[in-house]
């Protein structure tokens, strides 16, 4: 099937050639059709497969015409973060080159101003995130009641943000004879209820089982330790060479300390997290887009819907919490039909968190160990008995305040010996059977029980000795 059959307007099918786009996805084929006739639709794909688009080209033959009026809007977008909604815009942007169709982006963390003047000019599409939408609802600066066309996109995002009380109460503000379009990754219980509410007998589409990972995303869960994550992660970039990978953390501070690790090691890497201004967000993700920095620390603010091309690789250095989040992490990689890696760091902290993962799912990842890793028993025994979040070697931080008063100053050449000492250090808990390995490497261990596919290139790289 080609964009052709779906209906598209020829001014639309050339942009959608000069795109460099000949078959639509199966979200697209299934969703643009019904979306032209103008029924309610609710679209469930995985991350990935084109839902931006399922929506954008029909809207923009629906909407090619007609005519704007001040301060009311013909149809609405909302996004539940900034990235997103601009990503949105440059998609309107591509395909509606060859229309005449006005645009707004609503969003936080800019100005008012230039926004509030596009309204006031009149636009065809209006992009938002709800909290900047109902900012300008209230001062009067805006009116629902000429909008005719509602998306609501990542529908599971704006769950987790919190948005749900305010897109019902924007869905009241808008005309009852709309039309809604609802597109998600996920479809939990609270979402259906939204859908039941406010989509009128909605065709539901469906290319993939709610919550399912793209085939195409080889997934590995990598053992380690609270204490070797750094060290882990750093010999997984380089043994894998990346040349575009996101980085994903659990907290913003752990996004910043990290990066600055990375940055002191070597690896041109970037940040973005909920923290940064809007501008410097968005610059760098440009940085990332051009190759200026190949690696891009983040929060799961660029977790939703970002579709950035060439992104091999992606690495939860943290497990998420939430398994819907793991689904939308590795979805940034293994795009349009391109092949793409994930790794998930795991501690025994993280067994409950994987569990979750696994059952929202429905597949078992695979479990590997770096060669050289430490083992995680070797992480609790006497060499690493420190306070949660503390390191006896802590090659790439800072020493930290406060570390006790009996702590005596250590003379450079003596700090440079203790790697060395805690190398000859032998834990007495290490058994006979490990020094027998040592003196003879090569001796048969006998089969891997936990993994009988094919060895993946990282495994071949051992980390340096202490």
């Amino acid at each position: 099937m080609s964009f052709a059959d779906l209906g598209l307007s020829d001014e639309l099918l050339r942009a959608v050639t000069d795109a460099g786009y000949t078959e639509p996805t199966p979200i697209q084929q299934q969703s643009i059709p019904p979306v032209l006739m103008g029924k309610d639709l609710i679209g469930i794909a995985q991350t990935g497969t084109g839902k931006t688009a399922a929506f954008v080209l029909p809207m923009i033959d629906i909407l090619g015409e007609g005519r704007t009026r001040a301060l009311m809007p013909r149809s609405l977008i909302l996004e539940p973060t900034r990235e997103l909604a601009a990503q949105v815009a440059e998609n309107f942007e591509k395909y509606g080159t060859h229309h005449k169709l006005s645009m707004a982006l609503l969003i936080g963390g800019v100005q008012m101003g230039d926004q509030v003047k596009a309204l006031e000019k009149g636009v065809d599409v209006l992009i938002a995130t709800p909290g900047r939408l109902m900012d300008l609802f209230g001062r009067g600066k805006i009116l629902l009641n000429g909008c005719s066309l509602l998306v609501i996109d990542e529908a599971d995002r704006m769950l987790d943000m919190g948005f749900i009380p305010d897109i019902e109460e924007i869905c009241t503000k808008l005309p009852k004879d709309r039309q809604t379009l609802l597109f998600s990754a996920t479809m939990p219980p609270v979402i259906k209820k939204l859908a039941d509410k406010f989509l009128n007998d909605p065709k539901r589409v469906e290319v993939a089982r709610p919550a399912t990972t793209n085939t195409n995303i080889t997934q590995y869960l990598i053992e380690t330790s609270t204490m070797k994550k750094r060290e882990t992660l750093r010999a997984l970039l380089e043994a894998e060479n990346v040349q575009a990978g996101i980085i994903f953390c659990n907290r913003k501070t752990t996004v910043r300390e990290l990066n600055k690790s990375l940055q002191r090691h070597g690896v041109r890497s970037a940040e973005i997290h909920g923290d940064m201004d809007q501008p410097a967000r968005l610059a760098e993700l440009e940085r990332f887009k051009k190759g200026d920095v190949n690696i891009l620390v983040a929060s799961d603010v660029a977790a939703r819907g970002l579709d950035i091309k060439g992104v091999s690789h992606v690495y939860n250095f943290d497990a998420p919490w939430h398994p819907d989040d793991y689904v939308h992490r590795i979805g940034r990689t293994g795009r349009a039909g391109a092949k793409g890696t994930a790794y998930t760091l795991v501690t025994k902290e993280d067994a409950e968190n994987i569990a979750n993962i696994e059952k929202l799912t429905g597949q078992k990842i695979n479990r590997v160990k770096l060669r050289g890793a430490p083992a995680p028993a070797e992480d609790e025994g006497a060499r690493d008995e420190a306070p949660r979040g503390r390191s006896r070697k802590a090659e790439d931080d800072k020493p930290r305040r406060g570390r006790g008063k009996k702590e005596e100053p250590q003379r450079e050449e003596a700090r440079r010996e203790e790697p060395r000492r805690e190398a000859r250090a032998e834990p007495p808990r290490r058994d006979r059977d490990r020094r027998r390995d040592e003196r003879d490497p090569n001796r048969d261990l006998g089969p891997d029980e936990g993994w009988n596919g094919p060895i993946p290139d990282f495994l071949n790289y051992t980390l340096a000795a202490e």
